[in-house]
């Protein structure tokens, strides 16, 4: 087992029988105290977030992770398929882990998820997407004052800020971090 101090941003430990996700790792060494290490990181099964000091020589349990990109297939009910492209391997993912990216999941869309020992524990997606305007209603002409929006649906429901000259069937790209519209895809 490694030590604290070789503790890196984006590893999975074992703390109190839960996985948890490294954010940051900061060594300190205080004028007349002991050296240790303040990490903070998040419970993958409750996404909570924690700081611990850990002392540098104790020792902690690193889990071995895996990255995979998988496309998105098809939603059912509360799991959401995904396949493997390289090994056509599919995997469910309950919509609990999930959580607002559901809004941003279209079919082939890509997602980065990160694997304990072949159990999917985390999912990322892209900043942005890209996504159809499925329901808008009609700008009024002449209403050009300066940045008026309107709201409009997209095919994963998500409903958008969007531009008066933006019209049903349209391609937008959005970002995922707060669900802005970024322009025309």
């Amino acid at each position: 087992m490694p030590a604290a101090n070789d503790l890196k941003k984006g590893q999975v430990i074992s703390f109190n029988g839960e996985p948890h996700l490294i954010m940051e790792t900061m060594h300190r060494t205080p004028g007349n105290l002991r050296a240790f290490v303040q990490v903070k990181m998040r419970n993958l099964r409750y996404g909570k977030s924690l700081e611990q000091r850990f002392n540098s020589p104790d020792h902690v349990d690193v889990l071995p992770t895996d990255r995979r990109v998988l496309e998105f297939s098809y939603c059912d009910r509360d799991t959401y398929s995904f396949m493997d492209p390289e090994t056509f391997e599919t995997f469910e993912i309950s919509s609990v882990m999930i959580g607002d990216s559901k809004n941003y999941l279209v079919a082939n869309g890509k997602a980065d998820v990160l694997f304990i020992s072949d159990v999917p524990v985390t999912i990322d997606i892209p900043s942005s997407v890209v996504l159809k305007i499925t329901e808008s209603s009609e700008g009024i002409k002449g209403d050009t004052a300066s940045n008026v929006q309107k709201p409009a649906t997209t095919e994963t429901g998500l409903i958008v800020q969007v531009p008066l000259f933006i019209k049903t069937g349209e391609l937008i790209k959005v970002s995922t971090a707060d669900g802005s519209y970024l322009g025309r895809a």
